[in-house]
């Protein structure tokens, strides 16, 4: 049975994460993870061993379980994968890494600029159009990935005012009296980053910018608080897809207090995803914590006719914003597994190389559904030649000069009684403005 890799999974995406910082972003650690799992197995000796830390489990289990993942495509998570040469590399010498492929991974030559773009619309449901790297003579090999989803939830949910997030700063909820607020913009919001001239600064209160904000519906929604580690306790919302052929996917929102670093609370996310999904774990008892408000949202305490066990009701609502982000990432840092893919595919090919790896994420939020797409892109490129002088010369045809018309003739795939020979001859001397016809698009060729 082929392991799922989710606790490396978690470890990479922390090291994902913590290199992007706490700025507003989207990123799909899977999606690098799937690409140095796909080139692991060309790894050797210290390289190898490098990309099994990185990837968290060696190179073989790595590429057998992104082998299971992309073998069989989620109903409402395509994704794809391909792997091109440039023309003229001699594939022989890639043979045997290709030949462990996944079936459903792509290879060949090297598309042009044109052809990725439009692989990258094709394979993110034309969430993301441009490819995140650039063609150059200097790229030998490619590697790249694609994950998208666009669901719509099988439950809304409701709008409501903007004001139902509650205080601007969810920590002047619980200063004392006798405090002074706490200083607006000081805390984390979808804006981090904005310049000081923009609208908003970073983190400022968002119940008092936004109108309208949504609701979980009393039923088909799930809501709880969760004891995790570093994070403390979080507020978690899960609200699941209509589902296809017996798949769905279920998108977690976890909420800290604002002091808990973004790197802490993504990895609490990671922590409690794979038993979110179906249950709800690390769950807190509402009667176990205070009344009142607090960084996680309010508490209140009223008498009911209830069924409850113990006669004790517990109720859960969220308020959340919808959101958009879209970015693109530098996979090349280091820890992240990409120059180590370089040494390994230059292993390969015979010849030092240098990497590119970045990655296009876009991702969007809102009452209706939820929909995301990445794609990611690490090239394999000959180093840069040694330093050197160049001499560049415009050559101005400026004077009276000699024109010869010579043909070609390589029709026997040899040269025939053509080639070479001068039909036309001609000394310039009287120079011309461009006519009419030179100054727009031909119509079709001559």
């Amino acid at each position: 049975m082929t392991t799922i890799p989710y606790d490396p999974l978690t470890r990479y995406a922390a090291r994902l994460h913590a290199d992007l910082g706490d700025r507003h972003h989207v990123a799909s650690p899977l999606g690098a993870w799937l690409l140095l799992a796909l080139a692991a197995p060309a790894a050797t000796g210290a390289v190898r061993d490098e990309l099994a830390e990185v990837l968290g489990v060696d190179g073989e289990t790595a590429a057998a379980a992104a082998t299971a993942l992309l073998d069989r495509p989620h109903p409402l998570v395509p994704s794809a994968t391909a792997v091109w040469h440039r023309a003229g590399t001699d594939p022989d010498r890639l043979a045997g890494w290709w030949d462990g492929l996944p079936r459903s991974t792509a290879t060949g030559v090297l598309p042009d600029r044109a052809g990725l773009d439009a692989w990258a619309r094709e394979h993110t449901l034309g969430l993301i159009d441009r490819f995140p790297l650039t063609v150059s003579p200097r790229v030998l090999l490619a590697l790249a990935s694609a994950l998208a989803t666009r669901i719509s939830w099988a439950t809304p949910f409701d709008l409501v005012s903007g004001a139902a997030l509650g205080p601007d700063d969810p920590r002047d909820a619980t200063r004392p009296d006798d405090a002074p607020a706490h200083r607006p913009g000081a805390g984390r919001g979808p804006d981090q980053g904005r310049g000081p001239d923009q609208e908003h600064g970073p983190g400022d209160g968002w119940a008092g910018r936004l109108a309208r904000v949504l609701r979980s519906p009393e039923h088909g929604h799930r809501a709880w608080i969760a004891a995790t580690g570093p994070a403390g306790d979080v507020a978690v919302h899960a609200a699941a897809a209509v589902e296809r052929d017996g798949a769905g996917l279920v998108v977690l929102s976890v909420l800290a207090d604002p002091a808990v670093p973004a790197a802490d609370v993504l990895a609490a996310g990671y922590a409690l995803a794979g038993a979110a999904v179906d249950g709800e774990p690390a769950r807190r008892s509402l009667f176990d914590l205070p009344l009142g408000p607090g960084p996680l949202g309010t508490l209140r305490e009223e008498p009911v006719r209830t069924a409850a066990r113990g006669g004790r009701e517990e109720r859960h609502r969220a308020v959340l914003p919808c959101w958009s982000a879209h970015d693109e990432h530098d996979l090349t840092a280091p820890g992240l597994g990409f120059a180590a893919v370089g040494r390994a595919l230059g292993g390969l090919l015979g010849v030092d190389v240098g990497v590119e790896a970045r990655q296009a994420t876009v991702a969007h939020y809102g009452r209706y559904g939820f929909e995301a797409a990445a794609v990611t892109g690490a090239f394999a490129l000959t180093s840069l030649p040694p330093e050197g002088v160049r001499r560049s010369a415009e050559l101005r045809f400026g004077h009276p000069y000699a024109v010869l018309a010579v043909a070609t003739d390589h029709r026997d795939g040899e040269p025939g009684p053509w080639h070479g020979l001068p039909v036309f001859s001609a000394w310039v001397a009287e120079p011309r403005e461009p006519a009419d016809t030179d100054l727009v698009d031909p119509v079709e060729s001559w």
